[in-house]
């Protein structure tokens, strides 16, 4: 055994201290596994080397030979699995150093066309507590065993590897952590887009054809489908396919909730993957499998009224689908499920509106008109009776008759003139505010005038003399079924940055602290649509007073 003096041992531990130094600044970490086994093997001159490397749960994760010929590791059946004297080396602080690996009652041997190794130098790598790997140096060149010495330079080696392995592996960290924050910062911009397209749209199909075309331009996709479940009941049917393939994924376009990989992520609502081939595919359609579809995904449409349906994926990626992924996909979904449920409520808004507007139709015409009618009809009724025994008396009954039915046809004027929807078409504010109060004389025995500019105010953008124009024709329906008015005047004039608009009547009033904005006096809607163009209302009345609506808008357009 050849034993180094203290400066060759010295000289040594610099040349190695110099070249670990590198290995520190090394923040590749592939490269620098393999430059630590290299430098380990020309340090001691061993003909064989390797470096095994484990990975968060103590587990062989790599393995790292130098020494070998390439064909001669391609005809080694596996690489070890941390039995014999590796596996001791992985579960303990001591350096092995022995002269002959097959006389060491631990080894266990090597796999089929392994080279045959004798002396043998290992020294576990450790960073504080935990153990990040292991240096194997086997076949001392020129010597029957490895030395102290050399003992001595490859465990130094090993507390310079243990910093370079950490490091480099922080630095992937900190590279993977860079490239996911980055990903997520895409993904909220994607979705950010998405959502607010989302949000303009009025209509279902709209809503799918967007998210559709979102996500059938995301690399590795192949084609997307929708299900929806019927309203009030648990078939899905798909309403919606985009994508390469002209036919749909499955063979079916209606699952039962539970059925299928569609009916089974509805009812569990949580997300659903299949690869393929597997024998699960028996809804699929065989050219869909023919064109290498590697997987299938299945996102939930969840609200929070339950799941709506899914959204059904083809990826031609055979690498499994990663957590950032499915995240996102999962919240397409979920913004997807929440604007169709949006709409539907919507939808349901609406239908409950015209029923309450159909009901209070009705009872207006029953309580009123209905009554009215009914009135004349036993005023007649006793004219009739009285033609023989008072005839004069007869004729007032009569022409009493004649007044109640004409007041009565005034009354379903009023009617009409509430419900028929109007526009500005081609005039401006003040030819369709002229209009409105013509036709409110027309109908009614109220003395109605119109006082403003001829022009109509052209500085006023259109949306906003729409809104005035809207609020005008409900005001004036207001007057003519509840105030009970004689006159009414309508004013329209303007300040440097307002459009404004009065209303007023010599009607019954009412007192404004006890009637709220309510839907059956058509406040709120009017407050909505001033509000709706950063204007608002003002109401005044009292009792036996009158009325004056008072609504300004601004000149400029909001942002």
């Amino acid at each position: 055994m050849v034993t180094l003096t203290r400066e060759q041992l010295e000289d040594r531990l610099a040349a190695l201290h110099r070249a670990s130094l590198e290995l520190v600044q090394d923040i590749s970490l592939d490269t620098l596994l393999e430059r630590i086994v290299t430098l380990a093997r020309d340090q001691v001159g061993a003909r064989y080397a390797a470096l095994g490397v484990l990975d968060e749960s103590g587990a062989l994760e790599q393995f790292i030979p130098v020494g070998m010929a390439p064909e001669e590791i391609a005809k080694v059946e596996h690489y070890p699995r941390g039995l014999g004297l590796i596996g001791v080396l992985m579960h303990t602080r001591e350096t092995i150093r022995i002269p002959e690996i097959s006389e060491d009652p631990r080894s266990v041997g090597f796999p089929p066309n392994h080279p045959p190794m004798h002396s043998m130098l290992g020294v576990p790598i450790y960073l504080g507590e935990r153990q990040l790997g292991q240096l194997y140096l086997t076949d001392k060149i020129g010597a029957e065993e490895f030395t102290p010495d050399d003992q001595q330079v490859i465990e130094t080696l090993a507390a310079y590897a243990a910093v370079a392995i950490s490091n480099a592996r922080l630095y992937r960290k900190l590279i993977q952590r860079e490239k996911d924050l980055l990903r997520r910062n895409e993904d909220l911009a994607l979705l950010n887009n998405l959502a607010s397209s989302l949000a303009s749209s009025g209509e279902i199909d709209e809503i799918l054809q967007k998210v559709l075309a979102h996500v059938v331009d995301l690399p590795g996709v192949e084609a997307a489908e929708f299900f929806l479940r019927d309203e009030d009941s648990k078939v899905l049917r798909m309403v919606l396919h985009r994508g390469k393939f002209e036919e749909h994924l499955w063979r079916r376009d209606r699952f039962e909730e539970g059925e299928g990989l569609i009916g089974a992520t509805v009812k569990s609502g949580e997300p659903r993957f299949l690869v393929l081939p597997t024998k699960n595919s028996r809804y699929l359609r065989k050219d869909v499998i023919r064109e290498r579809i590697h997987q299938l995904a299945c996102f939930p449409l969840t609200t929070r009224a339950g799941t709506l349906g899914a959204l059904c994926i083809a990826f031609r990626q055979s690498e499994p689908i990663d957590e950032l992924e499915v995240q996102f996909l999962t919240a397409i979904s979920s913004w997807a499920g929440t604007s169709i449920e949006s709409v539907r409520l919507k939808y349901q808004g609406r239908r409950l509106a015209i029923l309450e507007e159909r009901e209070r139709i009705g009872m207006d015409l029953h309580d009123g008109i209905i009554q009215s009618i009914y009135a004349v009809g036993l005023t007649l009724e006793h004219a009739r009776l009285l033609l023989n025994e008072d005839t004069v008396q007869a004729r007032r009954r009569i022409d009493q008759a004649v007044e109640d039915l004409n007041s009565t046809i005034r009354d379903i004027r009023t009617y009409i003139l509430d419900l028929r929807p109007r526009q500005l078409h081609e005039e401006n504010l003040m030819e369709g505010l002229r209009r409105l109060v013509n036709e409110l004389k027309a109908n009614t025995l109220l003395e109605a005038s119109l006082h403003g500019p001829p022009d109509g105010l052209p500085q006023l953008p259109d949306s906003h003399a729409l809104a005035l124009f809207h609020i005008c024709q409900e005001g004036l329906a207001n007057v003519a079924k509840h105030a009970h008015a004689s006159k009414v005047e309508v004013y329209l004039w303007a300040t440097p940055e307002r459009a404004i608009l009065e209303i007023s009547d010599d009607g019954i009033g009412f007192d404004t602290q006890k009637v709220t904005m309510t839907l059956g006096h058509g406040l709120a809607n009017m407050q909505t649509r001033a509000r709706s163009v950063g204007g608002d209302i003002e109401i005044t009345s009292e009792p036996g007073g009158g009325t004056t609506l008072l609504v300004w808008v601004p000149f400029n357009k909001q942002r």
